[in-house]
């Protein structure tokens, strides 16, 4: 599968999550519940999640490494938002479609680079990354448009390490975990998010780590970890 096909694939799905979510009008600013959706303010909150991955803190826990693997559930988190801000921008502007949407993002200054070989972070680095999501931050903040926001994702993405089949492969999971939750009574408030201790976020990282696995495996095994909780 190439890049441009990967992201369709889940412009496709994150669509298909939203209109099952928030209802098929959802792109009007409105879920179908009557709630304002706001995607900057989605983007920006999980920033401050991601930067909280870091070891920032000059009083605490000097020494503790960042914890990369919950970094990249919270930029796939921050994907799914991202895409939802341009899947809204495109429909309301007229601008086109999904395959239109893909251009624009061959067109960042950083897409070459997410369809290569990923570099590993550094450690060391963590303070400078922050210093990046800060920025991506304050774009969401001041409301800047889409492809500013997409290339200020892609740039962050790249300095944690990822590259589009990383995003890809953890997306799709996600996404799975996401319409599991919905299914499960998430926006009720009866689902139970920790399971035996660990998050629902960890327990899909544990399971992934086993191998590739499709759509229907992931909310299968899911669904099986689920139905055993007490």
């Amino acid at each position: 599968m190439t890049a441009q096909q990967m992201f369709r694939e889940m412009f496709l799905m994150q669509q298909k999550l939203n209109d099952e979510t928030n209802g098929e009008d959802w792109e009007k600013g409105y879920n179908k519940h009557g709630r304002i959706i706001n995607w900057r303010r989605c983007i920006y909150m999980e920033c401050a999640e991601l930067i909280d991955s870091f070891n920032w803190k000059h009083w605490k826990d000097i020494d503790t490494p960042p914890d990369w693997d919950n970094i990249t559930i919270e930029l796939v988190d921050i994907w799914h938002f991202v895409m939802s801000l341009g899947l809204e921008y495109y429909k309301n502007e007229n601008l086109g479609s999904v395959d239109d949407i893909v251009r624009e993002l061959t067109d960042s200054q950083y897409y070459d680079a997410f369809c290569l070989e990923p570099e590993r972070p550094d450690d060391n680095d963590a303070l400078l990354i922050v210093s990046v999501i800060e920025h991506f931050m304050r774009d969401a903040l001041d409301a800047k448009p889409f492809y500013k926001l997409s290339d200020d994702f892609f740039e962050s993405a790249l300095q944690c390490g990822l590259n589009i089949d990383i995003l890809y492969k953890y997306y799709v999971a996600k996404n799975v975990l996401n319409k599991f939750r919905q299914d499960n009574g998430y926006k009720e408030g009866s689902y139970k998010k920790v399971w035996n201790g660990k998050e629902d976020n960890v327990v899909l990282m544990e399971m992934l780590e086993n191998g590739p696995m499709g759509i229907e495996a992931i909310y299968l095994a899911l669904d099986e970890a689920y139905r055993r909780l007490p």
